[in-house]
């Protein structure tokens, strides 16, 4: 997939809007009117968004009479799973890498805690100790 190609993926799924309409499109195909059903918007809008969906190769619309049932298109969502994908990976090593090192630092903290007495602060000196002189 070519980045514009993936842009306007994930430039679709970016609308709440959208993604709705693709969550009722995963359960089976649904003509435009049921699609628009939930949403407090506009035949013109829902077109909108429909038209943004099918340029990005998200859903499909067919012809049946006067109707036309839109149907999601799943194999559109491969390339930005994979791109998210990569990212998950690195983030995970990233995430496993600190776990271990917090994992030594609390065991080490731990440690020190459990052989060593805490130091005590020294107690700030007076004016007359500062200079050298004796009270």
């Amino acid at each position: 997939m070519y980045p514009t190609e993936l842009s306007s993926v994930f430039s679709a799924l970016a609308d709440p809007t959208r993604r709705a309409i693709l969550a009722r499109l995963s359960e089976g195909e649904a003509p435009v009117k049921e699609l628009a059903a939930p949403f407090d918007l506009s035949g013109p809008a829902i077109t909108k968004h429909l038209n943004v969906l099918e340029r990005a190769g998200l859903i499909s619309r067919g012809r049946e009479g006067q109707m036309r049932p839109c149907r999601l298109e799943p194999h559109a969502l491969a390339p930005a799973a994979d791109w998210i994908d990569q990212y998950r990976a690195m983030w995970e090593e990233r995430l496993d890498r600190l776990d271990s090192y917090l994992k030594i630092v609390t065991s080490a903290s731990t440690s020190n805690a459990r052989g060593m007495a805490p130091r005590k602060k020294p107690k700030p000196k007076t004016q007359g100790e500062r200079s050298g002189r004796k009270k």
